[in-house]
């Protein structure tokens, strides 16, 4: 048999690879198009990591021929086309089907429902955010330890010999005697590595999240404020071994509240924004030194304080803030496209560690994280 008449085509042995990593290549290009809306969705906010849901993807859909059912038995010959004959398609856009498209002879446009992992998409929404003017502060020991071999003893689990030290040792005690030779071995040549259990530096971060709790904070304006404070600290978790969380709320007085009680408490009440501002001032003071912390504090509300005095106040709180944190935030929620009084008075504060941003919908909660943690920045 002549074994030069068979040939391996490596490139079909390679298809199915090639195939699958093009299917994630596009499944990643789909879901960053569509981040605003997915990231919106309650199911993925509450969702913990490795959790598969399935979620309506546009665009999967491969280029394809499709002849014209109105032209007859033609197949597709070469020739000049005719205007208005389309040979290469892709699904339409909702906007292109007019107001009624129940009532048009075109086609609907095609979602795919695709299985994807929570971490699928915090790995695409991740990868577009960086963590803004990123500090060395001084480590502190987590309570994460890991085992570091140290150590060598003459007694331990076979598992952990050292057989470089051993033989060493055996070569030594035959020099000793004037017999250069490996071996024969006893115990006493036997040398183990022992470990300690060391604690791991890491590095201090903390994030003070600050949240209008008034009677004019509606429930839409509730909606964007927690979905957005959710994803700021799923992100600000993943680039930290640790993070320490702290929660305000205030009305015409400011308290910290526990995880839960900052995403359920309903509205009530004026609202004095200098008070959220005191209480921040007083934690960072006390608890978290800007020379040993990194620190992100980030305000939600829609700006309707009580007095022009307050704004005042509170803008003199923020600029005793501002030198010792990484990032300053005020996310104004708000229905209409004017800012507040608050919003002016913040806008004479030119300050590098300072942002500001509007977000009238739910969709404004992606180009709002783009905003305040921008890659380019990242260390």
């Amino acid at each position: 048999m002549d074994l030069r008449s068979f040939h391996i085509d490596w490139d079909l042995e390679r298809q199915g690879a090639l195939d699958q990593a093009r299917h994630q290549r596009r499944l990643r290009e789909a879901i960053k198009a569509q981040l605003s809306e997915i990231i919106t969705e309650e199911q993925i906010i509450t969702a913990q990591g490795g959790k598969i849901l399935k979620i309506p993807i546009k665009t999967l859909e491969h280029y394809r021929f499709r002849f014209n059912p109105h032209q007859g038995v033609d197949v597709g010959q070469t020739g000049s086309p005719l205007q208005g004959d389309i040979s290469l398609t892709m699904p339409s856009s909702p906007k292109s089907q007019g107001e009624n498209p129940g009532c048009q002879d075109i086609p609907g446009l095609d979602y795919y429902e695709v299985d994807v992992s929570i971490d699928e998409i915090d790995d695409v929404l991740f990868s577009q955010l960086g963590l803004p003017d990123l500090q060395a502060k001084p480590v502190r020991t987590s309570a994460a330890c890991q085992p570091q071999f140290k150590d060598v003893r003459d007694r331990g689990l076979m598992a952990n010999l050292d057989k470089r030290r051993s033989l060493q040792q055996n070569l030594l005690r035959h020099a000793r005697v004037g017999q250069p030779q490996i071996g024969p071995w006893t115990s006493h040549d036997l040398r183990f590595r022992t470990w300690q259990m060391d604690p791991e530096p890491t590095h201090n971060a903390v994030v003070i999240a600050m949240r209008d709790i008034s009677g004019s904070m509606g429930d839409l304006k509730k909606r964007v404020a927690r979905t957005f404070a959710a994803w700021m600290l799923k992100f600000l978790r993943s680039r930290y071994e640790s993070v320490e969380e702290v929660f305000i709320v205030h009305h015409t007085e400011a308290r910290e509240v526990a995880q839960e009680d900052f995403f359920a408490l309903g509205e009530s009440g004026g609202t004095k924004v200098s008070s959220a501002y005191a209480l921040c001032q007083h934690v960072i003071e006390t608890q978290y030194p800007a020379e040993q912390w990194n620190i992100y504090a980030v305000h939600f509300s829609d700006g309707d304080n009580w007095s022009e005095t307050d704004n005042q106040r509170a803008r003199d709180y923020l600029e005793h803030i501002l030198p010792g944190v990484n990032l300053f935030g005020y996310a104004e929620i708000r229905e209409g496209s004017y800012p507040s009084t608050l919003m002016n008075q913040f806008r004479h504060i030119e300050h590098p560690h300072f942002k500001t941003v509007m977000l009238s919908h739910l969709k404004d909660v992606y180009p709002a994280l783009l905003h305040f943690f921008p890659l380019s920045q990242e260390a």
